[in-house]
């Protein structure tokens, strides 16, 4: 048996050696280089960007508003109508209205046209003879008349006296009272007072400060009664007071206002307590 194991163990020992170096010696040998083969390579293929789109806004969409459901009444007909005739109506007839035609008169002489009906009324301008002019207006008396001449297109008072009518009457002519020319540079009299004696009635009031240039006195116009009629009559004064004649036995009340006047025109006026008749005592 130890004999077999001597035998054995040289050769394993040549069979490993064997083995050892046969592999070592592969291990040395070189492997075969292989050949660079063209390979197709692939080109990416582009990736899509992604384009942001919009987004779209939300519209504002008109939402119905909810409709009423008619509910069907039942409504009795009635066997009847009644037919409702008309009567007829009449067509109102347009009347014509006639065109006034102012009368017609020449100047006689040189005369002032006034911004009222009386000498006491400031100067406008003047008229002179055979100046033609139109009357479109006078005083209740026809004394005085409100004239637009041909040559100049405002209006004025002339006196009727100073006037030849050849064409019309004067009293065709419609009673007229023209606005006067107001100022403000002056002040109207500060007080007014009036007192009476019978049929005399004294108006007294303060006075108002002009210069030499501006100042024309005081414009009065009352309304007096005489012989049971209220006549209209300015007057004018270059004093504080002024006494007029008034009686009884008219309609309508007495009256008068004071202004100042000035060159320019006239203030606003003030109103003259017209003093009453003192009541009658009986006498038994």
């Amino acid at each position: 048996m130890r004999r077999w194991l001597l035998i054995r163990l040289p050769i394993g020992l040549l069979l490993l050696g064997l083995g050892f170096g046969g592999g070592t010696a592969w291990a040395n040998l070189s492997a075969p280089t292989p050949t660079a083969t063209s390979t197709a390579t692939q080109r990416p293929s582009p990736t899509p960007t992604e384009t942001p789109s919009l987004t779209p806004t939300g519209t504002a969409t008109d939402t119905p508003a909810p409709t009423a459901t008619r509910t069907v009444t039942s409504t009795p007909t009635p066997d009847y109508t009644p037919t409702i005739s008309l009567p007829p109506t009449r067509t109102p007839s347009i009347t014509p209205t006639a065109t006034y035609d102012p009368p017609d008169a020449h100047v006689l002489e040189q005369a002032n046209c006034r911004y009222g009906p009386g000498a006491a009324y400031l100067y406008k301008y003047g008229l002179y003879p055979d100046n033609r002019v139109e009357i479109y207006g006078r005083n209740d008396d026809g004394t005085w008349a409100y004239v637009r001449p041909w040559y100049y297109p405002d209006r004025c008072w002339v006196s009727a006296s100073v006037l030849d009518v050849f064409q019309g009457d004067i009293l065709d002519a419609p009673p007229y009272y023209s606005r006067l020319p107001f100022a403000e540079l002056y002040l109207p009299p500060e007080t007014v007072t009036a007192s009476r004696q019978g049929d005399e009635v004294t108006i007294t009031w303060s006075p108002v400060w002009m210069t030499e240039d501006d100042y024309r006195g005081y414009l009065i116009e009352t309304w007096l009664c005489h012989d049971g009629q209220l006549v209209f009559t300015p007057l004018r004064s270059d004093e504080t007071t002024l006494t007029v004649h008034d009686e009884a036995g008219c309609m309508e009340p007495s009256g008068g206002r004071v202004y100042t006047a000035e060159k320019h025109g006239y203030t606003q006026w003030r109103k003259v307590p017209w003093p009453a008749f003192p009541p009658q005592s009986s006498t038994q």
